[in-house]
């Protein structure tokens, strides 16, 4: 069993992305606007702005109350986009539900929206005239190549079909040829398809939801669905009974989180240098 380790991964990208930053003589600048006090989301800015500081990036956090309106946010994120020395901008997710994330990421101009979130890059994507890629499909294809792992003719399994995880990743693995199943909370006999999987990616936040009995001897396993719970973060694979079987498998901490982000600074520098 080969543990798919992010954290090093993402060392190494970071370290890359701090040598074009210096090529540069525009200081980029990552703005992230986090809307009320989840201790999750406070988690993934910090290691945001960890991330930057490592990279050699500015990084600028405008916090709003959950109470915020969705005016008082298209306010900040209008000014921002026409705001020159910012290079990206991020919504940090999730936002309460009565806002319409949608009408905010679609503010956010293609050349700074490095989450891959607005109408506009997503639409790109799905024709396949995006150079870039979203952050879960860029870590995913990171991984691949650092490991050689090949899903030409595989049979993959992504469990959610979640617009960050499952249905980004379902088209980039049928660009690469790989046979696809999408599982959701209403499929019945989830097992079924899991077991019988060459690959299998779950980005549902459900602690421990898939155990070793559920997998097959050599699978890919890539875990997404990262989960806080009393200080404890937790993924969707019961690790430990998991990675009995698996072939490769990412931690949790320590797998697609780092890589997440440097795949979002990643995306900054490459889209950076096609403004200037």
């Amino acid at each position: 069993m080969v543990i798919l380790d992010g954290k090093k991964l993402s060392s190494e990208i970071l370290a890359g992305i701090k040598k074009e930053v210096l090529k540069d003589a525009k200081q980029m600048q990552l703005d992230v606007i986090l809307v009320g006090n989840s201790p999750a989301s406070e988690v993934f800015v910090r290691r945001k702005n960890v991330a930057c500081l490592t990279a050699g990036i500015n990084f600028v956090l405008h916090r709003f109350s959950k109470s915020a309106s969705l005016s008082e946010l298209k306010k900040t994120i209008k000014k921002l986009a026409a705001t020159p020395r910012v290079s990206g901008i991020v919504i940090q997710l999730p936002l309460p539900p009565e806002l319409n994330k949608q009408e905010l990421f679609d503010l956010i101009p293609p050349e700074k929206d490095v989450d891959i979130l607005s109408a506009n890059n997503l639409g790109q994507f799905y024709s396949g005239n995006l150079l870039y890629m979203p952050p879960v499909v860029g870590t995913v294809s990171h991984f691949f190549n650092k490991y050689k792992i090949s899903s030409a003719g595989k049979n993959v399994v992504l469990v959610g079909a979640g617009r960050l995880v499952g249905f980004p990743l379902s088209l980039w693995f049928f660009r690469k040829k790989a046979t696809v199943s999408v599982v959701n909370e209403f499929t019945k006999n989830i097992c079924a398809y899991t077991i019988i999987a060459d690959i299998i990616i779950s980005g549902v936040g459900s602690p421990g939801f898939i155990k070793g009995s559920m997998v097959k001897k050599g699978a890919v396993i890539v875990d997404v669905g990262i989960s806080f719970k009393k200080g404890k973060v937790s993924g969707d694979f019961d690790f430990k009974s998991v990675a009995k079987k698996a072939g490769y498998i990412t931690p949790v901490p320590g797998g697609v989180g780092p890589m997440t982000i440097s795949c979002v600074l990643e995306n900054m520098v490459a889209l950076n240098k096609n403004r200037f």
